[in-house]
């Protein structure tokens, strides 16, 4: 690769990501705007600008229009962008330790282990912590599904990335079974509520709840990108990183471990949606290159755009009906995964 090629990537990246916070504002506008009931752009500002600063802007909407956009669509934008941002900062992270462009927090079964804990709680123990008991146990058990695919993978002697993601895709048909015998055995009352909650949607999204996800995602995401020197090593292979005085198993296990509490947490709040984290890292190491000093944040932001839009779409639709948003990242990314393949077979 020459200079001037190796180069191209980050004189882009400050445009990209200028491009990209511009796309992102644009895009919460539209998801607070449109709807069962539609909010013109201007009126959306006015509100938001008032809520920060009362009093900025003489008030000409009414209650009901200010409660729709602070209450219910604001949290609602928000939770799909720390969610968007959280799930493409864990897909990424996993195809690097892993060298693996498959890699995704949903193939590798650690969402389904975030779904069997929050189903638990859901639907059996009750909520006895509080509202931090579904988070905790969806990290759980992410965790405890993310431990039994490397597990099962030295069981197979699946050393292989390949190998891996079988692994964690085996795992992940274990796990959703015996929710779905949680399911079974559960209140049936509840049922269509966990099923809804299973296909993925945002629609529970409260200020209060805002705090857990981006608490998680501040912390975890700045670990991920501060140990972007680690992870471009592990891209290259286990033998160069352990040259470079990287302590490969142990740094892979950590990364697994992070991976799982972000998507735990995110899970929790807005049930399984699927693929973003095997999307976006494609789509951003197009725009800014390989280096995940700048994949990281990148994904982050384009993550969030992604999933403000599948909400967008999955919200009007079938309005005024609210579709699951997973069946949306869910056939966006089923048609992404098959190109994936066919671009590596050429």
């Amino acid at each position: 690769m020459t200079g001037r090629a190796a180069g191209q990537p980050k004189s882009r990246f400050p445009y990209v990501i200028g491009a990209g916070v511009l796309l992102l504002l644009f895009s919460i506008s539209v998801a607070i705007s449109v709807g069962a009931v539609s909010v013109p752009l201007h009126t959306v500002w006015s509100i938001l600008i008032n809520q920060v600063a009362p009093g900025t802007i003489e008030q000409d909407w009414s209650k009901g229009r200010e409660a729709i956009v602070w209450d219910i669509r604001f949290p609602r934008a928000l939770l799909a962008c720390l969610v968007g941002a959280g799930l493409a900062i864990v897909g990424g992270s996993l195809q690097a330790v892993t060298r693996n462009p498959l890699a995704d927090p949903h193939l590798l079964g650690i969402s389904s282990g975030a779904a069997f804990g929050a189903i638990m709680v859901l639907m059996h123990t009750g909520m006895f912590w509080g509202l931090i008991t579904v988070p905790l146990f969806a990290f759980g058990g992410a965790l405890a599904a993310t431990l039994l695919v490397l597990a099962v993978s030295q069981f197979a002697a699946a050393t292989s990335a390949d190998r891996l993601i079988l692994a964690g895709v085996a795992v992940s048909f274990i796990v959703m079974s015996l929710a779905n015998v949680l399911i079974f055995l559960g209140d049936p009352r509840a049922t269509h509520t966990v099923v809804f909650w299973m296909l993925g949607g945002l629609g529970l999204a409260q200020w209060s709840h805002l705090v857990f996800p981006l608490s998680v995602l501040a912390v975890c995401g700045a670990y991920i990108w501060l140990n972007a020197r680690k992870l471009n090593a592990m891209t290259v292979g286990d033998e160069t990183a352990s040259t470079l005085g990287i302590p490969v198993a142990r740094f892979r296990l950590i990364i697994f471990v992070v991976g799982a509490l972000i998507t735990g947490v995110m899970v929790a709040f807005s049930g399984m949606i699927g693929f973003v984290g095997l999307m976006v890292p494609h789509i951003v190491r197009l725009l800014v290159g390989g280096d995940y000093a700048r994949v990281i944040p990148a994904s982050a932001l384009f993550g969030a755009i992604y999933l403000l839009w599948s909400d967008i779409i999955a919200r009007t639709i079938m309005a005024p009906e609210d579709m699951p948003i997973g069946i949306v990242t869910g056939l966006v990314g089923g048609m992404f995964f098959v190109w994936l393949l066919r671009r590596r077979a050429r």
